[in-house]
């Protein structure tokens, strides 16, 4: 299935350059100079996945980013000259799902863009049910892609649900951060191992995890687990 990606950045050059290599691996793209064609592109073309450069003249690629998330999932992958950890961390929290710092190699954007449309497409399994965990208190549907606690829908980015599925693959197993970035996106940067607490962060408060119903567990000088069980029967 051919994908669509939105590029956005002022520089026309690199658009070019961008859309050299991602029509080359067979993506449909779409171009904007800032943000405000950005929004109007896609809301009207639905892409499967916008790169995102921060630095955009006009409305700001942090504001586009915010704007995005108030009524799409659409996977972002932001670019950015800024390096820090700080810099990434703020990215992530605005919903981010994959963060490359310029100047970077297009083969390597590419291979992002596929690894996050991979993750967003989820995979492919015959199991059709949601699995319930905490006596039916946390509920996810992985065909749906939905997760709900004490029957509360809960709106999470594609990043945070690939995180919960991954702890929640195997209930009780402690995850390293390393571990979890593999799982989320299909190779591993040490760069992005401290961001795993950001989105951590995001989902503890999402899920309302608090005692006694404490969701992922900090395991000291480890990672992460799930700390409530799977329930014995599937959830119907």
């Amino acid at each position: 299935m051919t994908a669509t990606v939105l590029v956005v950045d002022d520089e026309a050059k690199l658009r070019a350059l961008l859309r050299d290599y991602l029509e080359r691996d067979g993506y449909t793209v779409l171009e904007a100079s800032d943000g405000r064609i950005a929004l109007d592109l896609a809301t009207a073309s639905h892409p499967d996945l916008v790169v995102l450069d921060l630095a955009l003249p006009g409305l700001p690629g942090e504001e586009v980013a915010r704007l995005l998330r108030k009524d799409s999932d659409v996977p972002i992958v932001m670019l950015t000259a800024k390096a820090s950890e700080n810099d990434r961390v703020m990215g992530l929290r605005l919903g981010a799902d994959d963060y490359v710092v310029k100047p970077f190699s297009p083969r390597e954007l590419v291979a992002r863009v596929e690894a996050v449309l991979r993750r967003a497409r989820g995979p492919r399994t015959e199991a059709a049910q949601p699995a319930s965990y905490g006596a039916g208190r946390l509920r996810i549907d992985a065909e749906r892609r939905e997760v709900r606690t004490d029957g509360q829908l809960v709106e999470l980015t594609r990043t945070e649900f690939e995180l919960l599925a991954a702890l929640a693959s195997r209930p009780g197993r402690a995850w390293t951060r390393m571990e979890l970035v593999g799982r989320l996106q299909g190779h591993t940067f040490e760069a992005y191992e401290r961001t795993i607490d950001v989105h951590v962060k995001n989902l503890r408060r999402k899920l309302g995890d608090a005692p006694p119903f404490t969701v992922i567990v900090t395991v000291p000088g480890v990672g992460y687990k799930l700390g409530v069980d799977r329930d014995v029967h599937r959830s119907a």
